[in-house]
């Protein structure tokens, strides 16, 4: 079935606390997903041999990267064969990635992979800084041509490319009120969503604009958490607690400019490469997938992944999402079904790698979805940075 990443499995998974403002270094965070993930996947810390994050100890504004890979090994005394850990990679899913193919070179058995953020309790403290600023107050690399312009963060950036997207393709803000909608009723289904209260189409389009044409509830929640995943040799399998996910297929590739601004298509990002990758290294097929787990940093990098993954015609996306039929739990391709990042939390793409792997084992709880999917798509990043997962149950 794949070409790409046969022979590896996620193993185990796990998820710290989640929440506003908790107070928690992001060591303890990390420490906390990681011991779950060990549990769930029936391993120890001596089994754990790689270490793979993203973005490592580099961060561009506090507490959106949370504790490196020196850190995490030092505080499990893990063993190390192989790590990874640093931002030139495929978006936060990178690291997963990474971990894949060192897993299939040989390099390690078992490797744990984490992304942890305490954006909420580094605001709360006064510490929150510019993306755009490096955190140094220093505006360099492409920075430089949007600050200008009043382009002073990664809302307005997403905010381009909806503008050109609503121009190109007639979509318009009561379509995508429907995948804001729809992940909200999912949420309402997760104890750790943050906004699990109902969201109306008039909640919707009477919220605040943030950066026109999207509105607070077009952009993720940050909060403070960790989630651990283990990517394993598929030959312990066996050995494991629960039947593990195999990743059937990987996709991160990058051909067009790394920036926000000069891909080819402004409708479009690097998500397109990168599902194009993704498609190539497996004998599925978009028609295959039963759910999508795809990444909402804002709206319009949802609806632009849709198009990319070929799971709706390209420019069709608003009309997909309208309303909510089509993306709802027991609709046709179930989307985001943990809430996502605009209801559920930010968790930067490796919170749906969990809510994927939890549906693909049944164990959802009450936002699983009836139809017993098999075969899940998981997609993070926006703008030049993008990966993407194609997972299947094991068999």
């Amino acid at each position: 079935m794949s070409t790409g990443s046969a022979g590896v499995v996620i193993s185990g998974i796990g998820q710290s606390d989640v929440g506003r403002r908790l107070g928690r270094s992001a060591l303890s965070l990390t420490v906390q997903a990681a011991f779950e993930a060990l549990a769930d996947a029936g391993l120890t810390v001596a089994d754990i041999d790689g270490l793979s994050t993203w973005p490592g100890t580099h961060s561009p504004a506090p507490g959106l990267s949370g504790s490196g890979i020196w850190d995490v090994k030092d505080a499990l005394g893990l063993q190390l064969e192989w790590f990874s850990g640093g931002a030139e990679t495929a978006g936060q899913l990178g690291a997963v990635i990474n971990a894949v193919a060192a897993v299939r070179a040989g390099l390690a058995r078992h490797v744990l992979c984490f992304r942890t953020l305490w954006e909420s309790t580094a605001q709360a403290a006064g510490r929150q800084g510019s993306v755009a600023a490096n955190g140094q107050g220093r505006v360099d690399e492409s920075h430089q041509w949007f600050l200008p312009f009043g382009a002073v963060s990664a809302s307005n950036w997403a905010a381009l490319l909806a503008t050109r997207h609503f121009h190109e393709y007639g979509t318009t803000r009561e379509q995508v009120a429907g995948l804001a909608m729809t992940q909200r009723a999912n949420a309402a289904l997760n104890p750790k969503a943050i906004l699990r209260e109902p969201m109306t189409i008039d909640d919707y389009l009477g919220a605040r604009m943030i950066s026109e044409p999207l509105c607070l509830f077009d952009c993720d929640i940050p909060v403070d958490g960790s989630t651990a995943v283990i990517v394993s040799a598929a030959d312990v399998a066996p050995d494991l607690r629960r039947t593990p996910v195999r990743i059937d297929a990987v996709g991160s590739a990058l051909h067009g400019r790394p920036f926000w601004d000069q891909y080819q298509d402004l409708t479009s990002m690097s998500a397109h490469d990168a599902a194009q990758s993704l498609w190539r290294r497996t004998s599925l097929k978009p028609a295959d997938v039963d759910i999508a787990q795809l990444y909402d940093g804002f709206s319009i990098l949802t609806l632009i992944w849709l198009e990319a993954l070929g799971l709706c015609d390209k420019g069709e996306s608003g009309a997909f999402v309208a309303g909510g039929a089509n993306i709802r739990r027991d609709g046709p391709l179930p989307l985001n079904t943990s809430g996502g990042q605009l209801s559920a939390g930010r968790l930067h793409g490796f919170g749906h790698l969990h809510e994927a792997c939890l549906q693909l084992q049944g164990a959802a709880g009450e936002r699983q979805v009836p139809s017993e999917p098999e075969v899940a798509v998981v997609a993070a990043g926006g703008g030049y940075l993008g990966g993407t997962l194609l997972l299947t149950t094991y068999r």
